[in-house]
């Protein structure tokens, strides 16, 4: 299947065939966001002053799969890093190398813009996605805490 695979910047009138995957990876997480957020968002990723990105999945020109992204600053570089924030694959397509894919293409942008690293998080329990992830990164090591606000 990963010879039929297009990884492309989404268009402004894509969002109706972004969204469904955007409500997986939601719904994966078992989280939600207000319509607002999820609407800011899709602006924020074709508003050339934001650095939030946004790719999709293509095989047979059906979405399925997306990956967001953004840069941002880091007092260990000069250059910026890119954090891969959501990546997504349709359930069917999963186990074909989308993922693969579309980390790859964030990997290609992001060394085109400058940035120094990739970095991303996953739950512990995602084992699945951990095997894709144990093959095309390196475990930083560290744990994630936060406070929300």
């Amino acid at each position: 299947m990963t010879e039929r695979v297009v990884i492309r910047p989404l268009r402004v009138d894509e969002r109706e065939a972004w969204e469904p995957l955007w409500a997986g990876y939601l719904k994966f997480y078992k989280a939600t966001v207000p319509a607002e957020t999820t609407a800011v968002t899709w602006e924020r990723f074709h508003d050339d002053a934001e650095p939030m990105y946004v790719l999709g999945a293509f095989v047979d020109e059906e979405m399925t799969g997306i990956v967001h992204f953004l840069y941002h600053r880091s007092c260990w570089t000069v250059g910026n890093y890119c954090y891969l924030q959501d990546l997504f694959v349709n359930e069917g397509a999963r186990g074909h190398g989308v993922g693969r894919k579309l980390i790859e293409a964030v990997y290609e942008k992001a060394k085109a813009a400058g940035a120094s690293r990739v970095h991303w998080l996953t739950q512990f329990e995602n084992a699945r996605a951990q095997i894709l992830y144990d093959e095309v990164a390196d475990r930083s090591g560290f744990m994630q805490y936060r406070k929300i606000l």
